[in-house]
């Protein structure tokens, strides 16, 4: 538990002054504390303070305490923790997602104070330095080495001094004993290097110069704006927006780079290094808690300048926020699912207009949402047309599997595996790309037909060979594969339907038994170290054939990749998906960009039984404009986003009559007016997930109308018994 400020107590019955206290628990409001005397309370300042039984650690909120309240049922704050107050900024920010997600503010508190060991006071390391030495002593020659690598007012640590002097921890504790030594704080050191933004980088080219000297002035204005940097594969953004960091830091001010995914940093922290001369600060959910507990409190302190993280970083404490870049934000990977439901894309643009700081929005593959908002003038919109380096876009092919069918048994095209082999006889490497992980998606029984299906979820599970099991992907939950059907008894009867990337692999390896692969999936590459190796081996031509999933489509620079083979390019259009088409254009010409991004030109084929949709033909001709002007044109008559608004209202309970119960109250009591229409309630695609009975309703709403009060009426309506969950997620990305 912290250590908190001490302070004198005050009589219950004495005059007090009261504040308001959130505390980081799933709590509709703050609650009123008592400042005892001796003890300043101001809003933002983190306290300790009782509740029930036990000690929570909370911050003073901002507004009045209620004074109505009896004095006798005020409880004194505890203590003020010794670490920096939560700007005005961040608290405003806390209670604009509280308000917009329908979440109590205290769990969105949480996501802030998601280091509770960086809140403890932070213990001094001791160490030596010089004292006035008795008379007449004689010193031996290590004692005299020991004094001679100390100067007045120098605080060495113990261990260090004794190694640079080349002699044992027992010289110098006699050096202490002996009175020539007495002990001394050891200065904190800084956990973060300085990033240099005049350290000598890249050469920009003409067309990236103009658009980072855009993104400069705007950080130097220090102003709230939103400036969408677009442009295609391998044009070079990010060297462009590591200009507009380097002008936040010449501000002195602090800087946000968020990520879709961690694994991508481990080829974005070398170009960092390149440009800035040193690593900036890392936040994800791998760190160890100490590496946590450092960081948040550089961040907090201002000593972190610059720093790169997933989603969670949104709620750093950051003193002085000059910068807030959100790079591929077309991705999904930003929407938070589980708990306070959130998009980090446009939360960070909330947050930096609270911060009046600049946010650059990156894509090769803009989002409808924020083409929308760049096209009515928004957003600024700075374009990059051109590849960096004379480098040309790959050219794009569908192979139609209807009139070049793969062999019997097999999921590569003759035309696809005869491309890999004469990229692979030219000394150059190839991809094959599949967005599906483990050998096969389904496991069928021959003869009754069973499938094998989560017990707790409406999901097929997933063979993974490799690791002998049955997996779901939604719950985690595994299993053996058993001898026999579990329905028919049939010995041997069950077979693997549908291609994962390990069925991919194994196709490969009987094809190409020289090559040496190299399999890019989440379950591979658990972390960043792991993706740092995977890079680190394809950029030294360690590895001919790469195969993985969609973690190998964002920002990934293989100088040597010249192929890229989409083994299955319908697979993101199944469904009825508002995205679907979308989702999969973004995610596809993302994967094509990882072609030919240096001097040899790219090339991609795309297998396909529909080779003639829309998605297709975009990607063939590279008119993504297009594609993106008819998806557009087809959302606005219906009022689908980013033309109107949606909110989903996911009820679940682990009693599937209750679930059905609440479901059907609520579309009862569905609120009616001009312009807002309520879809459902009907069983969830997944209709069972985790163990829990799941059904869904969604409003619709013309642009405009403010959704978050028709939905805190529409709640407030119904009875929600204690063992049904209802959720809100406003602005939907997924339907499942």
């Amino acid at each position: 538990m912290p250590d908190p400020t001490p302070f004198a107590l005050t009589p219950e019955s004495a005059a007090s002054v009261r504040v308001r206290v959130l505390l980081p628990l799933p709590l509709a409001d703050a609650y009123d504390y008592r400042v005892p005397t001796g003890m300043d309370a101001a809003s933002g300042d983190i306290v300790l303070v009782p509740l029930g039984k036990r000690q929570e650690i909370g911050v003073v909120w901002d507004g009045d305490a209620d004074p109505t309240l009896p004095e006798r049922k005020l409880r004194d704050i505890i203590g003020r923790l010794d670490v920096s107050p939560m700007t005005a900024s961040l608290r405003a920010f806390i209670d604009w997602v509280a308000q917009y997600t329908l979440s109590p503010p205290g769990a969105v508190l949480r996501m802030a104070l998601s280091s509770p060991s960086a809140l403890e006071a932070q213990p001094m390391q001791a160490g030596w330095t010089l004292a006035e030495p008795p008379a007449d002593q004689r010193l031996t020659p290590a004692r005299k080495r020991v004094l001679a690598q100390l100067s007045p007012g120098l605080v060495v640590g113990g261990t260090t001094l004794a190694e640079v002097a080349g002699v044992s921890p027992g010289v110098v504790r006699g050096l202490a004993d002996a009175g020539f030594l007495r002990p001394a704080p050891l200065p904190r050191g800084r956990a973060f290097a300085r990033p240099d933004p005049d350290f000598p980088g890249p050469s920009l080219a003409e067309d990236q110069a103009i658009a980072a000297e855009a993104l400069r002035a705007s950080v130097a204005a220090r102003a709230y704006g939103v400036t969408l940097l677009s442009g295609v594969t391998g044009s070079g953004k990010t060297e462009v927006y590591f200009e507009a960091v380097a002008e936040a830091l010449r501000q002195g001010r602090q800087a946000l780079v968020l990520l879709p995914e961690i694994a991508l940093s481990a080829q974005w922290l070398d170009r960092f290094r390149a440009r800035f001369g040193v690593a900036p600060a890392l936040w994800h959910s791998e760190l160890t808690s100490r590496t946590r507990r450092v960081t948040w409190r550089a961040v907090s302190e201002g000593e972190a300048q610059v720093l790169v993280g997933a989603r969670s970083a949104l709620f750093l404490p950051f003193p002085d926020l000059g910068l807030i870049v959100v790079d591929e934000e077309h991705e999904t990977a930003f929407k938070q699912e589980e708990g306070v439901v959130y998009h980090a894309r446009d939360m960070a643009v909330v947050r930096a207009r609270l911060a009046e700081a600049p946010c650059v929005l990156v894509s090769a593959t803009p989002s409808l949402e924020t083409r929308n908002n760049a096209e009515t003038g928004r957003y600024a919109l700075l374009d990059l047309p051109a590849r960096h380096g004379g480098a040309v876009l790959p050219e794009v092919a569908v192979v139609d599997l209807r009139r070049d069918p793969p062999p019997r048994g097999r999921f590569l095209s003759p035309v696809l595996a005869d491309a890999v082999s004469a990229t692979l006889a030219r000394g150059e490497q190839a991809m094959l790309f599949l967005n599906r992980r483990g050998y096969a998606p389904m496991t069928l029984c021959r003869s009754c037909g069973h499938r094998m299906q989560c017990p707790n979820c409406s999901a097929w599970l997933v063979e993974h060979r490799a690791h002998k099991r049955l997996q779901c992907h939604h719950c985690g939950h595994t299993e053996p594969p058993p001898a026999q059907c579990p329905q028919c008894a049939a010995p041997n009867s069950l077979v693997p339907i549908g291609p994962g990337i390990e069925r991919v692999l194994e196709e490969s390896v009987a094809l190409w038994p020289e090559a040496r692969v190299i399999v890019m999936a989440s379950d591979t590459l658990p972390g960043p170290a792991a993706a740092a190796a995977a890079a680190r081996a394809i950029e030294a031509r360690e590895v001919d054939l790469l195969i993985g999933t969609q973690i190998m489509a964002k920002g990934w620079h293989f100088p040597h990749l010249t192929l890229v083979g989409v083994v299955d390019a319908d697979l993101g259009l199944a469904g009825g998906d508002l995205r679907a088409a979308e989702r999969t254009v973004q995610l596809l010409h993302q994967v094509a960009g990882r072609a030919g991004r240096e001097a040899a030109r790219g090339r991609v084929l795309l297998q396909s039984f529909n080779p003639d949709h829309p998605v297709m033909q975009a990607l063939v001709s590279g008119n993504l404009e297009s594609f993106m002007e008819a998806e557009s044109a087809a959302r606005r008559p219906g009022h689908w986003p980013p033309f109107g608004r949606l909110a989903a209202l996911i009820v679940s309970s682990e009693e599937e009559r209750a679930a059905d119960r609440v479901a059907r109250d609520l579309g009862l009591a569905a609120p009616a007016m001009e312009g807002v229409q309520v879809l459902g309630p009907a069983p969830a695609p997944l209709a069972l997930l985790r163990g829990r009975h799941r059904r869904r309703l969604l409003l619709k709403a013309r642009r405009g109308i403010a959704v978050q009060p028709l939905l805190r009426e529409w709640l407030a309506r119904v009875a929600i018994p204690a063992s049904v969950k209802v959720q809100v997620d406003v602005d939907p990305v997924g339907f499942l």
